[in-house]
């Protein structure tokens, strides 16, 4: 890899940032994050040492700067990490089809994470890294994070809108 590329931001950087604001606990361990993400410990250490570059991360890379984080999310994901919807697929609802714009947003259009052992069939999103719709069975606080961040780098101006009012006011 280039020096120049070791600092650059990465998809799964958002997942693992997520992660760590759904676990809420500076007392964290490379390996426990590995493990419930399904990532390698070597593929975490690299993303805590990206964000705490590009400050993301602060306090000896135990905290997530929520503020920075939020601005990202807002200014920056979609044109980052951008997507758009796919072919008819089985698999994880994301975005505004799962909680917590679903209450929100009556749509017969489904948006999915493309998952095997999935129960829903809708428009494939390409997840922010792999493992995402195995990882979001095991905590529905992650599910909910990475569904949001989905409406803003897929949604209508609505669906990105609400998105981004209920991450303000869990992020910051």
């Amino acid at each position: 890899m280039k020096k120049s590329n070791l600092h650059q931001m990465k998809p799964q950087d958002i997942v693992v940032l997520a992660k760590l604001i759904s676990l809420n606990d500076p007392s964290y361990t490379q390996i426990d994050l590995a493990l419930s993400l399904e990532m390698s410990q070597s593929e975490i250490s690299s993303s805590l040492s990206r964000s705490t570059y590009a400050g993301l991360l602060v306090n000896n890379g135990k905290e997530v700067n929520r503020k920075l984080f939020f601005d990202f999310i807002k200014y920056g994901l979609a044109v980052s990490f951008p997507q758009h919807p796919g072919a008819i697929v089985r698999g994880t609802l994301t975005a505004h089809s799962a909680p917590p714009l679903d209450k929100e947003f009556l749509s017969d259009e489904k948006y999915v994470w493309p998952y095997a052992k999935g129960k829903d069939r809708g428009q494939s999103i390409i997840p922010l890294y792999p493992t995402v719709p195995k990882a979001v069975h095991l905590d529905s606080n992650l599910h909910k994070l990475l569904a949001l961040f989905d409406a803003v780098r897929v949604g209508r101006a609505r669906e990105k809108n609400k998105a981004l009012e209920i991450l303000e006011q869990k992020l910051c």
